[in-house]
């Protein structure tokens, strides 16, 4: 049966598919046997290196705590970077040039400089002018990083998710009467939460990933700091950061998966435009240089 974007299969396809397949298992299973045995060869298996991870000394000494400081800074990121983002992204929709001019220098500005110089320029500015502890200081740091370069993402988020609403909206709101402020508070923003709440869970996702940065360069204790001590501790470099791989991968899974499922609700929704901002988008909107076509999405 054919439809209308795809041909059906003939046989000699339905052939070349199954042979293409059975040939990238055969590969999968060859490289997953090298791995394994390269593993066992240096005594990565054996189960002295794992035995600490059934210690639950090794979770509440070493790997909660530096979880709870990963989710705390993560945390404080997103909603400091939240409404800044948002006020971002409306002013860069401004009739003043000026307006606009200023903001959209400050998103394209901390759009083009990585996250760890955020954090290490935040980190002398609050040595150098602060009275911040210096138990506090890598904190502090890592969360100003955090929240300067994903405001200015989840500023062209925002962008992006009004821009892909139906012209017909701003169009009906002023055609009763409602300014500009009006219609951006009444009728575009509570449209556009709903259309780009996907793309803005996806870029959560990055913020768990990136309060790594500042455990690597700041000393800041999150689980991947934490980890590695305890691998120096119990000499299992390799199964630590086995542990700590899954660990990321559960968080993040999750909220990829409810990124998805959030994204398929609204598209399925009676009350929304239809207009949904894709976790995709997010990806392409983080790139210095793309910026929310007309449709709301990164057009470049």
């Amino acid at each position: 049966m054919s439809s209308l974007l795809y041909d059906a299969q003939g046989p000699r396809a339905k052939r070349r598919n199954l042979l293409y397949s059975a040939l990238f298992l055969a590969v999968a299973a060859l490289v997953l046997w090298w791995v394994i045995g390269s593993l066992a060869e240096k005594d990565q298996l054996d189960w002295e290196k794992w035995q600490p991870f059934t210690d639950g000394r090794t979770w509440t000494t070493y790997i909660w705590p530096g979880l709870e400081n990963t989710l705390l800074a993560a945390a404080l990121a997103m909603v400091i970077a939240l409404p800044l983002g948002a006020i971002l992204g409306i002013a860069r929709l401004s009739d003043h040039k000026l307006v606009r001019g200023v903001a959209g220098t400050i998103v394209e500005f901390f759009r083009a400089i990585p996250v760890l110089i955020l954090m290490l320029f935040a980190n002398a500015v609050y040595a150098g002018f602060s009275g911040i502890s210096s138990d506090n200081r890598p904190l502090y740091a890592v969360v100003t990083g955090l929240v300067l370069y994903n405001a200015s993402v989840l500023a062209e988020i925002v962008r992006a998710g009004i821009l892909s609403l139906p012209k017909g909206q701003s169009e009906a709101a002023m055609a009763i009467g409602l300014r500009k402020g009006q219609t951006m508070r009444s009728v575009l923003l509570p449209q556009s939460v709903t259309a780009m709440l996907p793309a803005i869970v996806s870029q959560l996702v990055v913020i768990v990933k990136d309060t790594a940065l500042g455990g690597a360069l700041l000393t800041f204790p999150e689980l991947m700091s934490t980890i590695s001590t305890m691998s120096g501790f119990n000499g299992n470099i390799f199964a630590s950061f086995i542990v700590v791989a899954l660990i990321f991968i559960a968080i993040n899974y999750a909220l990829t998966t409810f990124a998805g499922r959030l994204e398929a609700r609204l598209r399925r929704g009676k009350k929304s435009t239809g207009a949904v901002v894709g976790a995709d988008a997010a990806a392409a909107l983080s790139t210095p240089g793309e910026s929310a076509g007309p449709d709301g999405s990164g057009g470049g």
